[in-house]
C-alpha cells in the first residue's frame, strides 16, 4: 500500500506540474496581449515606422523609432532593438545594450525575446556564459513555439549544455523545430536518423529530412544529401 501511495503521489505532483506550466503559458501570453493592448497610439506609431525603416534599410531611423516604443514598454520594440544591437546593424554591436533590451520584453513574456536571451546566455554575449539560464529561457520560448528555441532545446540535450545530455529528448525537440520548417533542425534530425544518435538508425528518414533542409537553401544539408545519395 505504501508503494501505491507513493506512485499516486508522484503522479498527482506531475500532474500539478503540467497545469502549472500551462498556466505560466497562458499568463505569458496575456501578458503580451496585455502589454499590445495598453500602448497608447504613438506608440503603436513609433513601432511600425521603426518597421518601415528597418525594412528600408534605414537602421538609425529604425533605432530612434523602435527606442521611442520601447522606453513606452512595446515589447515588440524592445526585441527588435535588441536584435539591431546584436546584430549590429547601422552601429557598433553592443552585446550588452542587445541583453538588456531582450531581457525587459523576456521578463514581460515576448516569446521571441526569451529565446534570443538564451542565445545570449548560451553564448556568453552581453552577459556572462550560464548554460542553466540559457535553458531556462529557451524553454520557455520552446513552450510557446518558437522554432529557433526549439532547436537550441535539441542542441542543448545532445551536447548537454544546462541539462544531462539525453540524446532521445535532442531528437523530440529538434523534430518540433523541424516540423515547422527549421532548415537547421531538418539537418540536425537528418544526423541523428543517420547515425541512430537518440533513434533508431533509418538512412531515408535521414535522406528525407536532408532533403527539407537543402531545398532551403541550407549548405551543409546540400552536402549531407550529396554524401547519402
Amino acid at each position: 500500500m505504501s508503494g501505491a501511495r507513493a506512485s499516486n503521489s508522484h503522479f498527482l505532483n506531475h500532474r500539478f506540474h503540467r497545469k502549472h506550466k500551462m498556466l505560466k503559458g497562458v499568463l505569458a501570453s496575456w501578458l503580451c496581449l496585455l502589454a499590445i493592448l495598453l500602448h497608447p497610439a504613438s506608440t503603436q506609431a513609433d513601432f511600425q515606422a521603426g518597421i518601415a525603416a528597418y525594412k528600408a534599410q534605414d537602421y538609425a531611423t529604425a533605432i530612434r523609432e523602435f527606442r521611442a516604443a520601447a522606453e513606452q514598454g512595446d515589447i515588440r520594440a524592445q526585441n527588435n532593438l535588441g536584435a539591431i544591437y546584436d546584430k549590429g546593424l547601422g552601429i557598433p554591436a553592443d552585446y550588452a545594450e542587445a541583453a538588456k533590451w531582450f531581457r525587459k520584453a523576456a521578463l514581460l513574456g515576448n516569446a521571441k525575446a526569451q529565446s534570443n536571451l538564451g542565445i545570449m546566455y548560451a553564448n556568453g554575449r552581453g552577459v556572462p556564459q550560464d548554460h542553466t539560464k540559457a535553458i531556462k529561457w529557451f524553454r520557455q520560448a520552446a513552450d510557446r513555439g518558437v522554432p529557433l528555441a526549439q532547436f537550441n532545446m535539441g542542441l542543448s540535450y545532445e551536447r548537454g549544455h544546462g541539462v544531462t545530455q539525453q540524446l532521445d529528448k535532442a531528437v523530440q525537440w529538434y523534430r518540433k523545430a523541424a516540423d515547422q520548417g527549421l532548415a537547421k533542425a531538418q539537418n540536425n534530425l537528418g544526423l541523428a536518423y543517420e547515425h541512430g544518435r537518440g533513434i533508431a538508425q533509418d538512412s531515408s528518414q535521414a535522406v528525407l529530412w536532408y532533403r527539407k533542409a537543402a531545398k532551403q537553401g541550407l549548405a551543409e544539408a546540400k552536402a549531407n544529401l550529396a554524401r547519402t545519395r
